[in-house]
This record gives C-alpha cells, sequence and structure tokens, in this order.
C-alpha cells in the first residue's frame, strides 16, 4: 500500500444497504482508529431508494448500523464513513465529477449477478435490452444507468482530465467478480468503438479479485423504532446486519489503498479458496433455503432452516457434494458449513425469503453449476445437487401458478423461458436442459436422472406443498 499525503476518496456505485452494513463499516474503523486518509462519496446509477438518499444527505452521510448476534443481542454504532451522498440525475453529473478528481482513487461498486449481463463464458450479452440501450447511449457519449455505461461515462471524463489511475473495485458475490467486471467493461467499451478509452482502461486500472460476506436484510420501519428507542436518534436510514463480517480482498491496488487488514479484512495473493467456500457453500445453501422456504409458504429464512428436512438437505448437499469439490482448502469447510447453517438460523436477522430467491436464473449458474460440473466431471454421486435442483424445480412451478405470496423479482429470468419449462411434458428434462443455468451440463442423462430421482423427496419434505 503507498502512502497518501492528503485525504483520498472511494467513490461507490451502488448505495444499498449491503454496502453500508459492510464495506463503509470497514472504513469507519479505519477512521475511527486515528486514520482519516480516506472517505466514502457515494450513489446510485439509477433513481432507486430515493428517499433512503434524501435521509443520508439530509444527516451528512451519518446513519446507525444495528448488529445482531446470533443471542439476539443488539448493539448499535453510528458510521461516518460516507461523507458525501450523490443524488441521482439521470447524466450521473455528480458520479462522473467525483470519479474524474485525482482524488478519487478507487472506485467499487455493488450491484446483483444479473448486473453483470455476462454469460458462461464471459462474453458480455450486448443484445440484452438494457445492455443495448446503453451502448448506443455511450456511443453518442451520453451516460447510462447500467454498471458498464457509468464506468463508461466516469473513465471517459477521468481520462480526459488526466486525472490518472484508479482500481476498480468490485463488492458482490459474483465468482471472480473483479476479473469477470473487468471482462465485462472492455467488452462493453469495444462494442461502444472507443479504442482509445479501452486502451486507456487496460493500461491505467487494476481490478482485484474480492470475497464479501454479511447477511444484511432490507430495512425495515422497525429498524427506525429500535435504534430511536436505544439511541435517543431518529435516523431516517439506519441498516441492520448479522455480527458476522469477512471481506478477502486481492491485494492489487494501482493508486493506493486503505490499510484494511488493520481492521479485520484479509488481503491475500488469490481470493479464489474462499470465494469458493462461501459461493458454493453459503450462497447455494442461502438459495436453497429460500426455494424451500417459498414452497412451504414461509416468510423468513430462519423458519426455513427450522425445518429439520430442508436442513438436512443443505447439510446433505454440502456435504456429499460440495466439500470433495474444494478439498483440500485452507479453511475447515465442515466447521464453516456448520457456521453458516447457524447464521442462516438467526431469527432476529429476520431475512425473508423474497429477498433471498431473487434474482435466482442468475445464482444458479455461479451458486450450484459449478458443483455440479466439478462432480460430473470426477464421475462422483450428484444427489445432492438434484436435490437443489428439484428445490428450484417446485419453486419455479409456484411462480407460474402464482402461489408464491410474494412478487418474485428476477433480472435474468425471462418468463416466457420459466413457463416452458413448468408447462413441459418432462419438466425436469426441460429445467435440466437449459444452458443458461447448467452451462455445459445441461441435458446430461446423469443430472436428468438425478432431479427425476430427488423430486420425490423434495415433495415429500412438504407434505404437498410443492404440488
Amino acid at each position: 500500500m503507498s502512502a497518501l499525503a492528503s485525504s483520498s476518496t472511494i467513490l461507490h456505485l451502488g448505495l444499498g444497504s449491503f454496502h453500508r452494513a459492510h464495506q463503509a463499516l470497514y472504513l469507519h474503523r479505519l477512521i475511527a482508529a486515528g486514520d482519516e486518509r480516506w472517505t466514502i462519496a457515494a450513489g446510485n446509477t439509477r433513481p432507486d431508494v430515493p428517499e433512503t438518499i434524501a435521509a443520508l444527505a439530509a444527516q451528512g452521510g451519518a446513519y446507525v448500523l444495528e448488529t445482531v448476534a446470533t443471542d439476539g443481542t443488539r448493539r448499535y454504532e453510528r458510521v461516518r464513513s460516507l461523507r458525501r451522498v450523490v443524488p441521482h440525475t439521470p447524466d450521473l453529473a455528480g458520479l462522473v465529477g467525483i470519479g474524474a478528481d485525482p482524488a478519487t482513487r478507487i472506485i467499487s461498486f455493488t450491484v446483483t449477478e444479473a448486473g453483470y449481463h455476462l454469460d458462461a463464458e464471459d462474453r458480455l450479452i450486448v443484445d440484452h435490452p438494457a445492455l443495448a440501450r446503453d451502448v448506443d447511449a455511450a456511443r453518442r457519449h451520453a451516460p447510462g444507468p447500467s454498471l458498464y455505461a457509468a464506468l463508461t461515462a466516469i473513465l471517459r471524463a477521468r481520462r480526459a482530465a488526466g486525472a490518472g489511475s484508479v482500481t476498480l473495485l468490485s463488492c458482490d458475490n459474483l465468482r471472480r467478480n473483479g476479473d469477470r467486471s473487468r471482462a465485462g467493461l472492455l467488452q462493453f467499451i469495444a462494442a461502444v468503438g472507443d479504442a482509445p478509452l479501452r486502451d486507456w482502461v487496460a493500461a491505467n486500472t487494476t481490478s482485484p479479485n474480492a470475497m464479501v460476506d454479511r447477511i444484511t436484510p432490507r430495512p425495515t420501519p422497525e429498524i427506525r423504532s429500535r435504534v430511536r428507542a436505544a439511541t435517543g436518534r431518529d435516523d431516517a436510514a439506519p441498516v441492520m446486519a448479522e455480527a458476522f463480517i469477512q471481506w478477502v480482498i486481492e491485494d492489487r491496488f494501482c493508486n493506493g489503498r486503505p490499510a484494511w487488514e488493520t481492521v479485520g479484512a484479509t488481503l491475500v495473493e488469490s481470493v479464489a479458496p474462499y470465494e469458493e467456500a462461501k459461493i458454493r457453500i453459503l450462497n447455494a445453501s442461502h438459495s436453497a433455503f429460500a426455494w424451500g422456504g417459498a414452497i412451504a409458504g414461509l416468510r423468513f429464512i430462519h423458519e426455513a432452516v427450522a425445518r429439520a428436512p430442508l436442513r438436512r438437505l443443505a447439510f446433505d448437499f454440502v456435504t456429499s457434494d460440495v466439500i470433495p469439490c474444494l478439498s483440500p482448502s485452507p479453511l475447515d469447510l465442515a466447521d464453516y458449513r456448520d457456521t453458516v447453517l447457524d447464521r442462516f438460523a438467526n431469527a432476529a436477522i429476520a431475512d425473508t425469503v423474497q429477498r433471498v430467491a431473487s434474482d435466482s436464473f442468475s445464482k444458479i449458474p455461479t451458486f450450484v453449476a459449478p458443483t455440479l460440473h466439478d462432480r460430473l466431471a470426477r464421475g462422483g454421486p450428484i444427489d445432492g445437487a438434484g436435490a437443489l435442483a428439484a428445490l428450484f424445480l417446485g419453486f419455479l412451478d409456484r411462480w407460474h401458478r402464482g402461489a408464491l405470496g410474494f412478487a418474485h423479482e428476477d433480472q435474468a429470468m425471462v418468463p416466457a423461458v420459466a413457463r416452458a419449462i413448468c408447462v413441459a411434458p418432462d419438466p425436469v428434462a426441460a429445467l435440466c436442459a437449459d444452458r443458461g443455468l447448467w452451462g455445459a451440463a445441461a441435458g446430461d442423462a446423469r443430472f436428468v436422472d438425478a432431479v427425476h430421482r430427488a423430486v420425490p423427496r423434495v415433495v415429500a419434505l412438504f407434505d404437498g406443498a410443492a404440488r
């Protein structure tokens, strides 16, 4: 880490609850320890949560974080690392201006898996309607709301200003998020036809991979009431998270960085083993509980974990399918599995089935399919992966019948394709044949057989609720 003589800025795109409960907290703790060389400026590339943005702006970027331990103990901390809240405007002028400032040395971002618009081979899906519009806008030097369009506008301005190199830091659940976001960005700029910018980005930016972990539910009105009762402060933009927190980052920064390692982050040469464990164990299991919870008509993840047969299904998937794929590992994978299940069981978090089930069509290729691929390649049993696929099919069937009990949000799902799976003569075969979900494993006879065998077991878990 290079020494910095003056105050430096991290510009964060995607000012949501997770950023405020995770990355902003690490920097807050660094500032509280006396290192005040870095601050955060943040805003959204879309007109999301305008009330929260306005409240944060009115509070000078400060907000209260409620942390809930597994025993239900709550503690409160006022986070003050967010010093500039950038209101959304269609031209993204505020974000572009900060990004073009030489004091901005890191541009970080949090998007959903679907927001990367990458296929299984990391090819940019340029014909996606949202991206096609943004490519056209970028050719006219107009901004757009997608990650790549926003970064293109910011980096164009930075290059024109001679503001120097900048690190692009992904802070989300995508595997190899730094490498893949970089691949998507360079492909986007190439599609726009701006070769000089592409060359500049290739030469003047780095994109470390990072693994982030902290369960952060969507805030509810009750959080504000609890904060007021506990602190006497009427915070209009509080956020709540579990006590567990983890951040593993590859130390590849081209223009300095905060000393995050002094406040709990792990700086490594390669994030891969930590990332694989988190994505394949935690994220895949989380989705399984969401699908099962939806089938059972439950509202919260901890209610799904309390269903012993469903917990056993997730436990068996990790034990029989995932751990053999990831061994050997620098982590104690069995202990990590047990810790994850205990975290999910935390009733005080009240994480919703609706939130965790969102964007399943982009989560399966990242969270579940890699384990399936590895087991098939090794000729090993795939009963666990087959059970998760059967669980997702039950979830999809309830969505098709309008029986979920909540509005399902899935940016990567094509409704006509999803409905075709549900009404096919053999829905299992139709699901298993979807290459967008399963990649090279799509249509594999061993996979189809495993899911067919798993369906009766999954249906039995819910006493007919899956029908």
